[in-house]
């Protein structure tokens, strides 16, 4: 790959990836009052962490069996109302007798 064309590539995703900040700001001048639009916006941020985040938990150990069953508890553990370290703390002792079987 020669400079003038590495220039040429960095210069086109740069303009990509501002268009797709831009173009919204350019396109949507007023407050959305759609309730669908509004309510599937509000939940973009947290269905893209989910889409990067759960796949990388079960890939993350070296059998995907270990991954998922922390992945279960931490949910179970999560949901049943225990703190963050408590959650972590279950996810890694899962994975660790997963992965010795």
């Amino acid at each position: 790959m020669t400079t003038s064309e590495l220039i040429w590539y960095l210069a086109l995703t740069a303009i990509t990836a501002n268009m797709v900040r831009l173009l919204p700001i350019l396109l949507i001048r007023g407050r959305i009052t759609n309730r669908f639009v509004r309510s599937f916006l509000y939940y973009v941020p947290y269905v893209t962490l989910a889409v990067m985040t759960f796949p990388a938990i079960i890939q993350a150990t070296d059998s995907p069996w270990a991954g998922t069953a922390a992945l279960l508890l931490g949910i179970l553990a999560a949901w049943r109302g225990y703190n963050l370290f408590v959650v972590a703390t279950i996810c890694c002792l899962a994975v660790v007798v997963f992965n010795a079987f």
